[in-house]
């Protein structure tokens, strides 16, 4: 647990780094994977497709 000592909190590096990344990470890493796919796909059908 965090103790606070001089004005300042005190944590250990465990302590510190246990934020974890929510669910908005992963639907931003879902959409713009799936945007770069859309993307890509649309660039290849407009250039590539015969």
């Amino acid at each position: 647990m965090a103790t606070t000592r001089d004005g300042r909190i005190i944590e250990t590096t465990t302590e510190a780094r246990q934020a974890e990344p929510g669910p908005s990470v992963a639907a931003l890493l879902s959409i713009s994977t799936g945007l770069a796919v859309l993307i890509l796909g649309v660039i290849w059908f407009v250039f590539f497709h015969t």
